[in-house]
């Protein structure tokens, strides 16, 4: 069994992730830290394990081989290289950290102690993915025009007594979480993207406080990659939820809406009309790619690249709406 402590409960997924580690039957939960101390002593109740005050006793006990991290985004740099620097395997919840700058030094600490690190960018692992992926890599849709990714809910609608929606008020301040709807939810459109159309040349950027907080509810980029493709990327915590992938080549069109059937259109594929294809398995999830690269050293299809480009972007991009102009990362 690998010995995993929980790492704050600040993200909304970390209970997510518990549950995750909870149910695989290589992993057991045996601390829990938290750098808000009451609320990390009703998880770790909740959960049967004990709450361990200090992260340097936890990070120092020879039954923790792996931790996972669901704490504040700024918090990011010093406890992964913690965690690192002791020895200790790393899961963690996106972003890896604000700046690039700081992804590097976390990864080469990473790298200098051998340990296994996985960022939870879990839609790299989702059927509709893998096939875009392969249609893109099989030419059907000829040479990559446009790519268009939107994810958006509006969890941050004030409520009654709720004045940030089902989201916790520390996600509004900036000096905890690094950034508003980019930062978090726009991650996922970020590395989907990335992916698809790979890295980005120059970016455009424009955000919206239309709820008056320090950090954007919504957000835009529109960017160019190296290959030549446009791209528009959206996230929203205040317009009503949908995910929306959208690939325009050459020779066709692929259409993924939460909610209907992937559809792709190519000049390749029979008389060119709509087609509603069967999708290939998922991949193993972000966990369990971790457990077995830990296990049996079986190399994650979610790189160390993708953590970094991430980041890279959601820079850029802040870079881009401070200045009002556009941004060139090259």
């Amino acid at each position: 069994m690998i010995g995993v402590a929980m790492l704050s409960r600040w993200h909304v997924h970390a209970d997510d992730y518990a549950l995750q580690a909870a149910a695989h039957p290589e992993l057991e939960i045996r601390a829990v830290w938290d750098e808000e101390p009451e609320r990390g002593k009703a998880w770790a109740e909740e959960m049967g394990v004990p709450f361990v005050t200090e992260l340097t006793e936890v990070l120092a006990n020879p039954a923790i081989d792996a931790v996972i991290v669901a704490a504040p985004t700024t918090l990011h740099k010093d406890i992964l290289i913690q965690a690192a620097r002791s020895g200790k395997h790393i899961f963690s919840e996106k972003v890896l950290a604000p700046t690039e700058q700081d992804c590097e030094a976390i990864l080469s600490e990473v790298r200098a102690q051998g340990v296994h690190l996985m960022l939870s960018l879990k839609r790299l692992t989702d059927d509709y993915y893998v096939y875009a992926q392969d249609a893109l890599d099989r030419g059907l849709l000829g040479r990559l025009l446009q790519v268009r990714c939107r994810l958006a809910h509006n969890g941050a609608l004030p409520k009654e007594g709720k004045p940030f929606g089902i989201l916790p008020a520390t996600f509004f301040d900036p000096a905890v979480s690094g950034g508003g709807a980019l930062i978090d939810l726009g991650s996922h459109p970020v590395y989907l993207t990335n992916r698809l159309a790979g890295k980005v040349k120059h970016l455009y950027a424009q955000m919206d406080y239309a709820l008056g907080h320090p950090v954007e509810d919504s957000a835009v980029i529109v960017a160019e990659y190296e290959s030549g493709a446009l791209g528009i990327i959206e996230a929203s915590l205040a317009a009503s939820g949908n995910f929306l992938l959208e690939l325009h080549g050459t020779e066709g069109t692929l259409m993924i809406e939460k909610g209907r059937p992937l559809r792709i259109r190519s000049s390749r594929l029979g008389d060119g009309s709509w087609q509603t294809p069967s999708l290939p398995d998922s991949l193993p999830s972000a966990m369990e790619q971790w457990v077995a690269q830990m296990s049996t050293g079986t190399p994650p299809t979610i790189t160390h690249e993708d953590f970094v480009e991430l980041t890279r972007v959601i820079e850029a991009a802040a870079h881009s709406y401070e200045a009002g102009g556009r941004v060139s990362l090259n």
